[in-house]
């Protein structure tokens, strides 16, 4: 048996980011909500930290202002010298990173929820950056257990070409909520109480830690992105097909050669044509019409993370 130091720094920094896109309402309701009223989300030994990220695109009730938000994150616009015409996202990712980070420092905060809404039929699902993070991965299977059955989907967006620069990896564990379906603009209670929910049982996660309890090696199933999936153009780059009827609300659902995927207005069905099976996510996303994004393709992966316990504890083999 190898000797090895199995454990991690306790986790005293945590914020709860909502209105990264000002039109998702669950998360800006429950940030404001916690702002007034923290009692809820607070640990002990933890500062628990309600962020709205971005307000001028939540006062408007529109996902952003210049840009997104969500995307400015690279070390390029961290670092970029604001001039007068410089976005006022990434005039406020500077700010961001300021408060929460740097990114990828020692002093950056430990843990960052970031709660989003989508208009696609994506449940309860958790976004994770990073497939070797045993901390993210360790905290995603406790939630998962605490909200059985409800299905929570994880989502692995490491790629090597796709890149996100997201609002939240400014923090050591990033962590995405991702609860849908809801429209842009309007609130569900039943949406907002499953999010809550996710964020309850990740900071009780956090408690346990941090008070020594510890967390056999564990696997937990994801689909890890592999392609983003655009509508089909004409020559003059307008969409002339829509999200099939048998495709729309399946996300996570297999897909095989030969199922439809789009379907014109003149009535003819374009199938998929590939031959490994994939599973669709962000079916449909209202968002991503401007990306040029129908759905992205994922695949399923095991995720698996090491035995978890926080420093308090004594060190021994693992």
């Amino acid at each position: 048996m190898v000797l090895r130091n199995c454990s991690q720094h306790l986790i005293q920094k945590v914020a709860v980011f909502g209105g990264t896109h000002g039109n998702e309402l669950a998360g800006i309701y429950l940030v404001k909500h916690w702002q007034a009223h923290g009692a809820e989300i607070q640990r002990p030994g933890v500062e628990v930290k309600p962020f709205l990220c971005n307000p001028r695109a939540v006062e408007k009730c529109t996902r952003y202002i210049d840009c997104d938000l969500n995307r400015v994150f690279d070390l390029g616009s961290l670092g970029r010298t604001v001039v007068e015409d410089t976005p006022y996202e990434v005039r406020r990712a500077q700010e961001i990173n300021r408060i929460f980070g740097p990114k990828g420092s020692d002093d950056a905060f430990d843990l960052i929820f970031d709660l989003h809404n989508t208009t696609s039929n994506m449940g309860c699902t958790l976004i994770l950056e990073n497939s070797r993070d045993d901390f993210a991965i360790q905290m995603s299977h406790y939630i998962k257990n605490a909200l059985a059955p409800e299905p929570v989907p994880i989502l692995l967006i490491e790629h090597p070409t796709l890149k996100y620069a997201t609002t939240r990896s400014v923090a050591k564990h990033p962590v995405g909520v991702e609860v849908g379906p809801q429209p842009q603009g309007v609130i569900r209670a039943d949406i907002l109480e499953k999010m809550r929910k996710i964020v309850k049982h990740g900071l009780d996660f956090v408690q346990l830690f941090n008070e020594g309890q510890e967390f056999p090696p564990c696997t937990i199933e994801a689909y890890k992105i592999m392609e983003k999936v655009d509508y089909p153009r004409n020559k003059n780059d307008e969409v002339i097909a829509i999200i099939h009827p048998k495709l729309q609300d399946q996300d996570w659902q297999p897909l095989n050669k030969g199922d439809p995927l789009f379907l014109t207005l003149d009535g003819e069905v374009i199938e998929y044509k590939g031959d490994s099976t994939f599973y669709p996510a962000f079916i449909n996303e209202a968002a991503y019409y401007e990306k040029k994004h129908a759905f992205v393709k994922t695949v399923k992966v095991k995720l698996t993370a090491e035995l978890l316990r926080s420093e308090i504890r004594t060190f021994k083999s693992c």
